[in-house]
């Protein structure tokens, strides 16, 4: 733990030193937030806020990793090789985010398409799925139950769908949970912690490495992010923090907790889907004042910080509670 946890700070460090500069860099090339017309009327002010953001939080975790791998070549292992398939998860993920983001910046429009971006996230998912099915992973193809003290063997035919519906599904709640100063960071580093802590307790010292470094540099993001955002993460940093979550949860084994432990991220998501649906049944009748949903506790009068601060509490008593029950 006391590895893992330098790691962090080191990530930290990199990060929030270089957080200016790239905020600068940003502001210079004009690359800067657009805000939905039909999205709250406070949120106005924050167009032409630097965004892509999220470079912030995977640049330093791809070079600490990838160092930490060059280093095994001299015969010193500081990094497990099992870690290739979360770093290849954020990688792949960060590369299809920065041209989601560069389009959008550069069209003026809403990015990738929904069916083009969804069949890149499923063939990414697909492909880090198959690898780690097939390869010689402590806990694939298998799922942990609460109470029962050995994980359950799954067959890889139900496995790898499964898991890549899990990769697709938190990508993409992480994306709609970003839409506040702070909220989508200080849940997912609740997160991340979480699944550190139960990788520790089961042993598997690189993936608790290999997440809290990410938590560092959350952390760092963080601290740019904080209400009055300087800098927003978009979806190199949403899509890519979601989809390193649910393999980081897949290879605990304990992926059933994931919906506990991102609570917020499910509540957000299933705001959109309730939202959609009442939208058609009832022919035009909203459920939620504006969908996701802090956007309806905004238009109910609390603040941005209020929001963020009790989603914030309410991922910390939840991510105790799914500790708890991975030790049971």
């Amino acid at each position: 733990m006391a590895y893992s946890l330098t790691l962090g700070s080191i990530s930290f460090l990199l990060a929030v030193i270089w957080g200016k500069p790239l905020i600068n860099f940003l502001k210079s090339r004009h690359i800067g937030q657009q805000i939905r017309l039909e999205g709250p009327t406070t949120h106005q002010v924050k167009a032409g806020t630097p965004t892509m953001g999220g470079l912030l939080i995977v640049i330093p975790v791809l070079l600490i990793t990838g160092a930490l791998h060059i280093v095994n070549l001299w015969g010193l292992t500081l990094i497990g090789q099992s870690i290739l398939v979360p770093l290849g998860i954020l990688f792949s993920f960060t590369v299809l985010g920065f041209i989601d983001d560069w389009s959008t910046v550069r069209s003026k429009v809403r990015g990738l398409s929904a069916r083009t971006k969804f069949a890149a996230q499923f063939v990414l998912a697909t492909t880090a799925m198959l690898i780690m099915s097939l390869g010689d992973f402590q806990f694939a193809n298998t799922v942990a139950i609460p109470g029962n003290p050995e994980p359950i063997a799954v067959s890889p035919f139900i496995y790898v769908p499964i898991a890549v519906l899990i990769i697709l599904s938190t990508s993409n709640a992480v994306n709609l949970t970003d839409g506040l100063d702070g909220l989508a960071g200080s849940v997912s580093a609740v997160a991340f912690v979480a699944y550190g802590i139960i990788a520790f307790l089961q042993g598997q010292i690189w993936l608790v490495a290999f997440t809290f470094t990410v938590v560092g540099s959350i952390l760092a993001f963080l601290w740019y992010n904080a209400y009055p955002a300087q800098l927003f993460m978009g979806e190199i940093g949403s899509g890519t923090l979601g989809a390193t979550l649910a393999i980081v949860a897949l290879m605990s084994g304990q992926w059933l907790l994931l919906p506990i432990v991102g609570f917020i991220f499910v509540a957000e998501t299933l705001s959109v889907v309730v939202q959609v649906g009442y939208f058609k049944l009832t022919h035009g009748k909203r459920f939620f004042k504006m969908s996701p949903l802090h956007n309806h506790f905004e238009l109910s009068g609390w603040s941005e910080t209020q929001i963020t601060q009790r989603f914030w509490l309410i991922s910390i008593l939840l991510a105790m509670l799914g500790i708890a029950l991975a030790l049971r």
